[in-house]
């Protein structure tokens, strides 16, 4: 009974997170919500960044790829592998999602190192990464949630729920508690990494001469490629797992 306590309160700390703040915030109100502005804002810039690349690279599609096409075709088989290994023969209705997964992710976490959101004045608040926000790295922590529900449903019905109880009736609590901890340690994975990359070259360039923080800036920019990969690749790692009942 405790650890089921433990889960439902661990369910209920995941929905309040979107109380937490970091800085000041812009916030919007949208009928009876208040939302942040900033990140809304953030994020359609990089949805714009990845339709008009991805626009502009297949407008006039060739039988020989080469620039662009080349490049996004590259991005495709290298999401496809991903989502192969992870999740099995039945990999390909789950590529857009993985690969969606991905790509915002991935130019998210690089948006906050490359484009100048500091130059942006906001009444109140910054902008910066949508994935320096806790409320962006739950909502896609919790779609991944309600993915891999989804795939196990749809691949076995009820009997799905038969993993919990799997391989004694002893675990239900714990494998109870296990899809509760998934989303909780995806999302402060990502924020967690995002906002200590940023604060890192914040404190770096008001401390020393902008030429010595640059270092640190490339690392960032290697470790938000990765954390952008470790979302994708465990995200399909679990819709594999909900289909599979192994892994």
């Amino acid at each position: 009974m405790n650890i089921l306590s433990c889960s439902i309160n661990t369910l209920n700390g995941l929905y309040d997170l979107s109380a937490v703040e970091v800085g000041q915030h812009f916030y919007w109100k949208i009928g009876g919500f208040q939302v942040h502005g900033q990140v809304l804002i953030t994020s359609w810039v990089v949805i714009a960044i990845l339709l008009g690349s991805a626009t502009l690279a297949v407008r006039n599609p060739q039988t020989i790829p080469t620039g662009g096409q080349n490049f996004f075709e590259y991005v495709l088989e290298f999401i496809r592998d991903v989502s192969k290994t992870q999740i099995g023969e039945e990999y390909g209705p789950w590529v857009p999602f993985i690969g969606t997964m991905f790509l915002f992710i991935f130019v998210s976490n690089w948006s906050g190192a490359l484009l100048p959101w500091k130059i942006i004045q906001l009444p109140h608040g910054e902008l910066a990464a949508p994935t320096n926000d806790i409320n962006t790295t739950v909502a896609l922590a919790l779609l991944t949630s309600v993915a891999y529900f989804y795939a196990g449903l749809t691949k076995k019905g009820l009997g799905y729920f038969g993993k919990y109880i799997q391989p004694t009736p002893i675990l239900l609590p714990i494998n109870i508690l296990e899809d509760f901890t998934k989303p909780l340690s995806l999302s402060f994975r990502l924020f967690g990494n995002i906002l200590a990359d940023e604060l890192v070259v914040v404190v770096l360039v008001s401390l020393v001469p902008s030429v010595v923080p640059i270092p640190v800036m490339f690392l960032g920019l290697f470790t938000s490629g990765i954390q952008a990969l470790i979302f994708a690749t465990l995200a399909a790692a679990y819709i594999g797992e909900s289909m599979e009942g192994h892994h």
